[in-house]
């Protein structure tokens, strides 16, 4: 099993940035797509970026159109969100989940064993 925690949500005006934290305990020493997800008010769930524990690769929706990265430190069993230039559309519950490693890359929640418990971003004037 794993676990999932994240961090480092909270309120940020727009154009401003958020890194949130991924931290995972249990199994570890197992690979896994990591992809953050958010669900916006009155909004289907929908995935931002995944990166896979295999490898290092990384994975990013199109819309977010190269203002985020994601990033891992292994030694701290812990994945990252930097985002950049956050606008208000993008409020929303955001959560990390772990998948089996062949579904990297995947957006489907469907495939996601573990969740972590989310954390708040709100992009507010």
């Amino acid at each position: 099993q794993l676990q999932l925690v994240e961090s480092g949500g909270g309120l940020v005006q727009p154009g401003g940035s958020l890194r949130l934290s991924c931290a995972a305990s249990g199994r570890t020493e197992d690979d896994y797509a990591i992809t953050w997800f958010r669900q916006a008010p009155g909004k289907e769930r929908e995935g931002l970026s995944c990166i896979s524990t295999t490898d290092g690769r990384t994975y990013y929706r199109e819309f977010l159109e190269g203002r985020f990265t994601i990033a891992r430190d292994n030694a701290k069993n812990t994945v990252f969100l930097q985002m950049n230039s956050l606008e208000p559309e993008e409020t929303g519950l955001d959560d990390c989940a772990a998948a089996p490693p062949w579904y990297s890359g995947s957006y489907d929640p469907g495939h996601y064993k573990y969740w972590g418990q989310g954390t708040q971003v709100t992009v507010s004037s």
